[in-house]
């Protein structure tokens, strides 16, 4: 078969299974554009090559399938590289297709040249620069291997216009699509852990049931490694309390009676003390992120550790285990889950947990999360928005994040059922994530409803591509926490800087979201009083053929609580000055 780099490259995506791609052509990308014409690939056209990269992940976090994106040189690569490194601190599988300047240009400083594998190696689980059109297969191959497999994470494929374009002799090929065993063999060095030791399984198993005040500390890796049902059986047979991290909400359901909620800066008071005072934390697919841990030497002092991750790099990089498991998640969960059992079996008993059960009880009926209602004339409660917004959903419905005060109140306050239904930016924290993010998601899974819940900050950074939804016909929804300020840069500035308000003050008419909305084609509503806040959500979820947009006009005073404060121990937590005092939240609160 006779076909030209562009060709190749498309007919290797369609051979992986490549549904659907996000994307903006440009100059060194153009050959790879014409084939698309002809391919089964859906290509949904951006207006930010951020944007492609931020649905690609959104893309991947629903639907667990790798997020493809591609994008043209220079400075349509560069706009990618933070939907990378965010991918890379999340573990999101992704592949990201650069075009490059012809072969024998590169290194000249041509017309929209950069050096993107040097740029991105830092922030992609590994690259690729192809310069030979008989190698766009097998790189293909490698590129979705390695993003899908082990830890996963994103890869990019920078391709040189010459190997592509149909007009040049360098971008005549055959077509060659490689065996698996022809995979393995091209990356010698590569070899993902799978299976965990057994004595080490056997020892945490004799651990778990030997512990008086045990606690599942569940991170994403739960999520990436398709776990959540194993894990559900584990806490069962166990009888063990259950956290979630910020990017392993929904992978225990927060309705089951032994889900304790998130942990961490601002996890609730229960999730965070029950941590701090256990005696074992069994940590499955977590990193022990600083946000969770707060001041690493004072975090969970008494307790022993078990370990579990699929990256060896993980085990002791902040915490020093006492029993290091590497492996798959889910393969050594149910590897956990029998030797339990074999251990139960033979006579092994759990000491009486009812103290421990009785305490975390009245840590969950002294400081649940709650919030003050609203006086009269007061803008919006935040919190109270996304209780409505929760209650009137289905529960599958899959929910997207920016980063902020919006994205912690969002964790803390929407009840996840279901795995796969969060979709937020952990590690990198990146402002502008939830609109697209919010996109791909919704072309993963056109069967479910999605909302974005973002920030006015973070809603500037990346609105403009709700035109692409609404040109795609894709019917997001969004909602706008509007309070006027970049709110968590404000309330550490009010709590740590003695209230120096520096440059954090936005506006609350400017820009004019109804009318920006419905110049992106969607339907703009505003909310500004409680009464109005129902009607506006079931307005939002009776429409299906646009976008739309929902500005609450929220109180800029209301800060996030619980917060354990920068520097401190997870012991300072603090909580809000009302339960400080021994009064009870008026706030309906909940997970």
């Amino acid at each position: 078969m006779e076909l030209n780099g562009g060709q190749s490259l498309i007919r290797a995506l369609e051979m992986e299974g490549v549904e659907v791609m996000f994307g903006l052509p440009g100059g060194a990308i153009l050959p790879v554009y014409d084939p698309v014409l002809d391919s089964t690939i859906r290509h949904i056209l951006v207006r930010h090559e951020q944007g492609a990269g931020h649905m690609a992940e959104g893309y991947a976090h629903a639907t667990g399938r790798p997020g493809v994106a591609m994008v043209t040189s220079g400075p349509g690569a560069t706009n990618i590289v933070t939907p990378l490194a965010d991918a890379y601190m999340d573990s999101v599988p992704m592949v990201c297709i650069t075009g490059q300047v012809p072969t024998a240009a590169i290194g000249t400083d041509a017309f929209q040249e950069c050096d993107i594998t040097g740029i991105t190696q830092s922030v992609t689980k590994h690259n690729f620069l192809v310069t030979e059109a008989d190698d766009i297969p097998l790189v293909i191959r490698q590129a979705f291997h390695l993003a899908t497999s082990g830890r996963p994470g994103p890869v990019l494929v920078d391709i040189p216009k010459d190997i592509v374009d149909p007009t040049h002799p360098r971008s005549a090929t055959g077509w060659d699509w490689p065996t698996d065993e022809e995979v393995a063999r091209s990356l010698p060095g590569y070899h993902p852990a799978t299976s965990g030791d057994p004595a080490a399984i056997e020892r945490a198993a004799e651990m778990i049931l030997a512990a008086n005040r045990p606690v599942l500390y569940v991170g994403g890796g739960v999520l990436k490694a398709r776990a959540a049902e194993v894990l559900r059986e584990l806490a069962e047979l166990t009888d063990i309390r259950v956290v979630t991290t910020l990017m392993a909400r929904g992978a225990f359901p927060d309705s089951h009676p032994q889900c304790l909620g998130m942990p961490g800066m601002h996890g609730n008071y229960t999730a965070v003390t029950a941590i701090q005072r256990s005696d074992l934390l069994v940590a499955l697919g977590a990193r022990f992120d600083d946000r969770v841990t707060g001041k690493v030497d004072g975090f969970a002092p008494d307790a022993q550790v078990i370990h579990v991750d699929i990256d060896a790099a993980e085990l002791g990089k902040v915490r020093r285990p006492d029993v290091p498991i590497h492996g798959d998640c889910r393969l050594i969960i149910e590897d956990l889950v029998a030797a339990v059992r074999r251990q139960q079996a033979a006579g092994s008993t759990t000491p009486d947990r009812t103290p421990w059960s009785s305490t975390i009880s009245g840590w969950q009926e002294r400081y649940p999360l709650a919030y003050e209602a609203p006086e009269p004339g007061d803008h919006l409660k935040p919190q109270m928005v996304l209780e409505h917004l929760r209650t009137s959903v289905p529960e599958d419905t899959i929910l997207a994040s920016g980063v902020g005060q919006h994205q912690m109140w969002a964790s803390q306050y929407w009840t996840f059922r279901h795995p796969y239904t969060w979709v937020n930016s952990g590690g990198l924290g990146t402002m502008g994530f939830s609109v697209p993010a919010a996109i791909g998601a919704k072309v993963g899974r056109p069967d479910r409803m999605v909302w974005a819940v973002d920030g006015d900050g973070c809603f500037q950074m990346t609105a403009q591509e709700l035109v692409t939804a609404s040109a795609e016909r894709i019917p997001v929804k969004v909602a706008i926490l509007n309070n006027a300020y970049l709110g968590m840069v404000r309330q550490w500035q009010e709590m740590f800087y003695e209230e120096r308000y520096s440059e954090v003050y936005l506006s609350p008419d400017l820009p004019d979201y109804v009318k920006w909305a419905e110049a992106m084609g969607c339907v703009g509503i505003r909310v500004e009083s409680p009464e109005e806040i129902q009607p506006a959500i079931d307005k939002a979820n009776d429409i299906d053929d646009r976008p739309v947009v929902v500005e609450f006009r929220t109180d800029s005073r209301e800060k996030v609580f619980p917060m354990v404060p920068p520097g401190k121990t997870n012991d300072d937590i603090q909580v809000p000055p009302f339960q400080a005092g021994g009064e009870v939240g008026t706030g309906e609160g909940g997970h």
